[in-house]
């Protein structure tokens, strides 16, 4: 079943790293299990929330493959991982290329032989503008990058998961997209559509023992 998770008060990048490995932590204590064994892919690993999840999983004992636009960005983080002797793979990919998407999958799948974890973080806010005053190519690049990226993230995985016999899929949502904000109606818009895509999926993956869930983490300083 999907669920909201939320925490409402800002942190900053040192903070969301240092409270995503302890929420994995007190889990891992409360379950009397690590996430050993376990592998993850993160969109947007490459800095802000999706690099401080990438590290605090790899912590935690997942192997991790990090996907973002920038090459170099991911690089980096993959050699964070690995200088403190985890394991990761860095794959360009943009979010919006359905089939760019689908082969950084499988590009995981075939290296680390299975997967386990899959986390949505991949977005952008480009227009700060009212619906009047907008830019319409800004506007739908960002509906492409959070939602149609989600979408493609979402159904690449789902085959591997059911094979697998389970899975998890977090995506990364916003308050913004319950309450809305005058001035960011693509950001707003495309959040709102997540959450949707969020419970849909968790209606239509219950059968199959995979979890859905939505982590929206307040305003972050990246």
């Amino acid at each position: 079943m999907w669920k909201i998770l939320s925490l409402n008060r800002p942190f900053s990048l040192q903070s969301i790293y240092l409270n995503s490995y302890l929420i994995i932590r007190n889990n891992m204590t409360q379950q009397t299990q690590t996430l050993d064994g376990k592998v993850a892919v993160i969109t947007g690993a490459g800095r802000g929330i999706g690099k401080a999840i990438a590290l605090a999983y790899s912590q935690a004992g997942a192997k991790v493959g990090c996907l973002a636009r920038t090459a170099r960005e991911i690089e980096a983080t993959v050699q964070e991982i690995e200088e403190k002797e985890g394991q990761a793979i860095a794959i360009q990919t943009d979010v919006t290329d359905h089939l760019m998407v689908q082969n950084a999958i499988e590009k995981v799948f075939n290296t680390y032989k299975k997967m386990d974890i899959m986390v949505i973080n991949a977005g952008v806010s480009l227009d700060k503008n009212s619906v009047e005053k907008s830019d319409p190519e800004n506007w739908k690049a960002v509906l492409n990058i959070n939602l149609v990226g989600a979408y493609n993230c979402a159904q690449a995985v789902i085959p591997h998961f059911k094979e697998n016999g389970e899975g998890k899929i977090i995506t990364v949502g916003s308050g913004l997209g319950r309450r809305g904000e005058a001035g960011n109606s693509a950001y707003c818009c495309s959040k709102a559509g997540l959450w949707m895509l969020t419970r849909l999926l968790g209606e239509e993956l219950l059968p199959y023992n995979i979890s859905v869930n939505e982590l929206i983490p307040g305003p972050v300083n990246t």
